[in-house]
């Protein structure tokens, strides 16, 4: 599941989790139509990673259990949470707890995600669609 086109969606994602959590210059944009605009666009790239999937990567149904998300809000979060991490990185002490935390729920996620994409290959797991 690792390819071109999710690598996009999941920067694209990162640079909208980015504006978010970061702003310019620190600053983050709290206008009400703006944050509008962003999660609108983050909704639309989890939309074109879930159909991605399902396009391109074989749903076993029988004897599958099912996820309780897409893989679209899975990378969506990947994505929030490597920006937060990163910011951690770059603003905390090395010792500070929080960038250890960030870094920790991370690596969870990102095990999680190699986890899930290994079972749905393998037909022991399958995605919601909708």
């Amino acid at each position: 599941m690792v390819g071109g086109p999710l690598l996009w969606f999941a920067r694209d994602l990162a640079v909208l989790h980015e504006k978010r959590i970061v702003g310019r210059g620190g600053c983050v944009d709290t206008d009400p139509l703006v944050m509008r605009e962003i999660d609108c666009r983050r909704s639309e790239l989890v939309l074109a990673i879930d159909d991605w999937v399902l396009r391109g990567v074989p749903q076993h149904r029988l004897g599958a259990t099912l996820h309780t998300e897409t893989i679209g809000a899975v990378i969506d979060r990947l994505a929030e949470s490597s920006v937060r991490a990163h910011h951690a990185l770059m603003t905390l002490a090395a010792h500070d707890e929080m960038l250890h935390s960030a870094w920790h729920h991370l690596a969870e996620l990102a095990d999680a995600y190699d986890d899930l994409v290994r079972d749905v290959l393998a037909g022991r797991r399958r995605l919601p669609e909708w």
